[in-house]
């Protein structure tokens, strides 16, 4: 079981882009196209309340427009196994799959696809695969929310749990924006119900920096955070993100992408009739 753990945690690093509409700020930089103006109310060190609170629900929560995005990267994997640095081409089309192939030391080790209807993944080394929904991919990584959408929403650097003023609140400080849970989040699913402290921060320009997910019930917390934002063909993409995963067993994942291409490309999955298959319990 443990060579499915690099696939399936890389499901949820595949890329985490973030994609927006940017404009030239005054230093010729690009950026959001909506800013805060400088004003003698810029935000001291001590986090302060948030006054136009419109903007940042408009950055962070509006549905990105994008079709597809391929990206090159160099992928590590800490589960206090040895796992070879992999190399990973990574396509997400919107709305419809991410698919991966893994490769190690130029040699193909694993490929997988996920859609609105589950997961898939193939280990080539040892001639096995599984077919699966969301379920197994929450227990591994300790929490009991992902979907496809929410998938998409972590992969693509942008809000993927419920926020609203009543239950969150939003401070502004000179790094950024700082969004914490006041009230213990409660998602309920099929199998259980869950409680979480979640806590969320933002760069000015509302890139996501971090997220933190911790179960009040349990040692359970996952984490993920995201640096080197830089333009893209007028798309703001991270360069490196790290999920780190804390309860009975640790795991982290750093992805680093070196390449991005906006072309689209065709994506093939198959299983060999010679591999068997794994029953995910």
């Amino acid at each position: 079981m443990k060579n499915w753990i690099p696939i399936l945690l890389i499901f949820l690093t595949l890329s985490s882009c973030k994609t927006r509409n940017a404009a030239k700020n005054n230093n010729g930089n690009t950026q959001d196209s909506t800013v805060i103006a400088e004003d003698n109310r810029k935000p001291k060190d001590a986090n302060d309340p948030v006054k136009d609170k419109f903007t940042f629900y408009e950055h962070v929560v509006v549905p990105l427009k994008f079709d597809q995005v391929k990206i090159s990267s160099k992928v590590n994997v800490e589960t206090g196994s040895f796992i070879p640095t992999l190399d990973a081409t990574i396509y997400i089309e919107n709305d419809k799959k991410v698919w991966m192939n893994l490769q190690a030391f130029f040699i193909g080790v694993a490929r997988g696809i996920a859609t609105p209807e589950g997961i898939k993944g193939q280990d080539k080394t040892s001639k096995t695969y599984i077919d699966s929904d969301f379920d197994y991919l929450n227990r591994l990584l300790n929490v009991n929310f992902i979907d496809y959408k929410s998938l998409e929403k972590i992969l693509m650097g942008r809000t993927f749990v419920k926020i609203s003023d009543s239950q969150f609140t939003l401070t502004q400080n000179a790094q950024g924006f700082k969004m914490v849970s006041n009230t213990n989040q409660k998602i309920v699913t099929d199998e259980k119900t869950r409680e979480y402290k979640i806590v969320m921060n933002y760069d000015t320009n509302y890139d996501l920096l971090s997220v933190n997910l911790k179960d009040v019930l349990s040692t359970d917390e996952l984490e993920i955070s995201y640096s080197n934002w830089n333009q893209y063909e007028g798309i703001r993409l991270p360069k490196n993100v790290k999920i780190i995963i804390k309860g009975s067993k640790s795991s982290q994942i750093l992805l680093e992408n070196t390449k991005f291409d906006f072309s689209r490309m065709e994506t093939a999955y198959s299983v060999p009739s010679s591999y068997k298959k794994i029953e995910i319990k």
